[in-house]
Formats: C-alpha cells, structure tokens, sequence
C-alpha cells in the first residue's frame, strides 16, 4: 500500500486503556485496504468503503471486545475522522458537498455531506434486526457519529427502505465511500476554498 509524500495523506496512533489502533489514511489512494481489527463486520464494512472511495486505508486495531465491540468501533470512527481532516488540510480546490444514493439488492441509503469544519450528524436508519453475526447495528450510529465529529463535517444518512439489515448497512458504507470522494475530490474551477467566508 503506497502513502506518496504529496498525497493527501495522513497517520495516527491511539492507544487508551480500552483499544490500541494505528491507522492510515491516503484520500488519494486506489481504493487498497489493509484492516486488522477484532470487529469482522467492520472489517467487511471498511473495505467497502475503501474500494468506493478509492482511498487506501489501513487499520491495525486491538479492543476489549471481551466487553463488546463498542469501544474498538467507536475508537476507529474517532481515528478515521482525525486522519481525514488533517489529510485535507486547508481544503483548498476540493468541491465541499456531495449526495449519493447506493442501491444494495432491495436497500436504498443516502449520503450527503459537506465538508464544512462544522460537525454535524443525522441519522435516519431503521433496521429488521438489532445484530448482523455478531456486530450490534447501534454500532453504525457511533462510528459514523464520530467520524463526523473529529472529520468536523456535516454527514447526514437516511436507509431509504430494506429488508435485510446487512444489505442496508453496506449500502451506507458504500455510499459513505462514494460521497466522500466525490466531496473531497478536486475541481478546477474552484479558486481558494468553496466558501463565501473564505475558509473552512
């Protein structure tokens, strides 16, 4: 897995007393993953997410998911939004917004975000069932929540309709990916950053 020097690109390393996880994150990337985490789902759901964003992303993580897998899924969505934020740094030329919508068989999610240094999060998802294998569907609300909050960007996530709880939460990762990409991709047309204020 390649982090060019004049990539977008960014590291971090969190270890507390309940995870101990190293990440790295190129928003330019060709859509490469290399996760170790104690979470299979996640895992599933993050190479999603990189091969749709064509980032590359690699994740080494460790939990007390003798707990649960609370603490290993929140502490990475905190990680992933630290390192997304400063790998865009001034945010000079990107496009700032993006809406997708990611059909998975008979699920429909929606992303939108904008990319305004001013977090936010909304969350309309209903799912079947509270579990996939092992993975507790509230997990997805923490991740996301928290990769808004330190990515400091507004995500907004509504699961249109779906009947199976797996299929609907990889559309949202799915979509995540894509909507993320197309809003911190570069346009030509935009001079400084795409604000009326000047910065982000």
């Amino acid at each position: 897995m390649s982090f060019e020097a004049n990539g977008r690109t960014s590291s971090v390393s969190r270890k507390t007393n309940e995870t101990d996880i190293s990440l790295k994150f190129n928003v330019d990337g060709t859509g490469v993953s290399q996760l170790e985490t104690d979470v299979p789902f996640l895992n599933h759901m993050l190479d999603l997410f990189t091969k749709h964003g064509h980032f590359d992303l690699s994740v080494n993580a460790k939990g007390d998911i003798e707990i649960d897998d609370h603490h290993t899924v929140e502490d990475i969505g905190i990680c992933l939004g630290q390192v997304l934020r400063e790998a865009l740094g001034d945010k000079k030329g990107i496009k700032r917004y993006a809406s997708v919508f990611v059909p998975m068989d008979e699920s429909l999610a929606q992303v939108v975000i904008d990319i305004s240094n001013r977090p936010h999060f909304e969350y309309r998802a209903e799912y079947p069932t509270q579990q996939v294998g092992s993975f507790d569907t509230q997990m997805v609300h923490e991740f996301l929540w928290k990769l808004a909050l330190e990515a400091r960007i507004t995500l907004h996530v509504i699961v249109h309709y779906g009947h199976n709880t797996h299929h609907m939460i990889e559309a949202v990762f799915k979509a995540l990916g894509r909507a993320l990409d197309e809003a911190t991709s570069i346009d030509p047309r935009v001079t400084g950053v795409p604000s009326t204020k000047g910065v982000l």
